[in-house]
């Protein structure tokens, strides 16, 4: 089969055959796929679409098209989710070591950040020592002995999706919901899962800004999921404010420590922490009781088994014995640290979500392109939740930078992305569960 004349069916809106499938993606795999033919395929897609049959067919092909790892002798369930991205997203962090403790196993297998959006390896990568991107023998024993092993993707873990989401990047063909529902699934499937839960973001800060679009998304990921013999929940949470009260990469895995050992935990992102780790053990059937799963999530966080298990992952992937206990001792620190204050009374009504994350690109704290490097060190904490009643002078954040201008800049753009007024209608964070 040709790859040009994949992309002409496309083109024409023909509906592509299994055997149409395997060619395009193994010719994105070895190369015999040209760029501006992979980005052919790519804008045929996002134009035409691709039905469920299609994105499923092209899931698996990715998915095969590298190393397929399986998990057969494990005494309990492989699990995993996946977050569509926000600002102070760090759940990753606690859901891993919070299911490990229950009993499940989890490869978690993240990506890094891009655009306004934290990538959950880079809040890894925080941590001195710690190899988020392991060979697949480590990988395989830290998930074995520890119960969780959170990770980067490698060249030999869905290449062929590796290569057709570089070349979106660039073209303008992310947004497509088959290709991005794809890419997804296909990495999940390559770490041998044997049921998934979708963290699907919506409003100012998410990729998906609509709520339909965001609901439209986690039905089409559910849709595949299931076609692809994985079964699938999914979990729709408010993007229109951070999820957590920090946003950066050594801060918010500081915070998610705070989190696990119990010293502070805010509302919001507990809320969401326990939903889809409750739905994780539902989709697993290692609960069936959706009240006894938030029981047994909350029984992992409050003996302390979850920060034991985080901390056992940290070290078998090389990372300090006492991050748990003295995690002050190992994460960078920002050379400026100032606060961000009111200037008038009110309350925070509406916060630009996106503007508060792009404020964190700007310090240093993210990419705008997939070479960028990245200073762990700088970000935000202390961020103000929506409704916070404020007077003249009272703090809304507080900057962490590398120097003096930079904090500036970044204390314009919060103030212009905080509106302060009349107080709020009060919203959930967790608006629908799919199962």
């Amino acid at each position: 089969m040709l790859i040009s004349e994949v992309i002409r069916k496309k083109r024409d809106g023909q509906i592509l055959t299994g055997e149409d499938i395997s060619a395009m993606v193994g010719g994105i795999a070895d190369g015999e796929a040209s760029d501006a033919q992979v980005a052919a395929f790519a804008m045929a897609s996002w134009l035409k679409g691709l039905t469920p049959d299609e994105t499923a067919a092209l899931t698996l092909a990715m998915r095969d098209s590298g190393d397929v790892f399986s998990w057969p002798d494990l005494p309990g369930p492989v699990v995993d989710k996946h977050s569509t991205g926000g600002v102070g997203d760090n759940v990753s962090l606690m859901l891993a070591p919070i299911l490990a403790a229950c009993g499940a196993f989890v490869p978690m297998i993240s990506g890094r950040g891009l655009g306004h959006t934290g990538g959950t390896l880079d809040k890894m990568d925080a941590i001195p020592g710690y190899v988020s991107q392991p060979d697949n023998d480590l990988f395989d024993r830290v998930v074995r002995d520890v119960g969780c092993a959170i990770i980067g993707q490698t060249g030999d873990l869905a290449p062929a999706d590796k290569r057709l989401y570089a070349i979106r990047d660039v073209t303008a063909t992310v947004e497509s919901i088959p290709l991005i529902t794809a890419s997804i699934l296909s990495k999940k499937l390559a770490a041998g899962l044997g049921s998934l839960v979708m963290d699907v973001k919506f409003g100012s800060g998410a990729f998906m800004s609509n709520y339909d679009d965001a609901r439209e998304l986690a039905q089409s990921i559910q849709r595949v999921s299931n076609l692809a013999g994985l079964p699938c929940h999914a979990v729709l949470t408010d993007m229109n404010e951070p999820l957590a009260d920090a946003a950066g990469n050594a801060v918010e895995t500081l915070n998610a420590i705070e989190f696990l050992t119990g010293v502070r935990r805010t509302e919001r992102l507990e809320a969401v922490v326990i939903a889809l780790c409750a739905q994780m053990l539902l989709a697993s059937e290692l609960e069936t009781d959706p009240a006894q799963a938030q029981d047994r999530v909350r029984v992992a966080l409050d003996s302390g088994a979850a920060a034991e298990k985080f901390a056992a992952m940290v070290v078998a992937l090389g990372g300090p014995a006492d991050v748990i206990d003295r995690p002050e001792k190992h994460f960078a620190a920002a050379s400026v640290v100032t606060e961000l204050r009111a200037t008038k009374a009110g309350f925070i009504n509406t916060i630009d979500t996106r503007a508060v994350g792009m404020s964190v690109v700007e310090l240093g704290g993210g990419r705008r392109r997939s070479s960028d490097l990245i200073d762990p060190a700088v970000g935000l904490t202390r961020l103000a939740p929506l409704g916070t009643q404020l007077e003249r002078g009272d703090t809304i954040a507080v900057i962490h930078a590398a120097n003096m201008d930079d904090a500036e800049v970044a204390m314009e753009q919060l103030l212009a992305a905080y509106h302060i007024g009349e107080s709020p209608k009060a919203t959930p964070v967790v608006n629908e569960i799919l199962t």
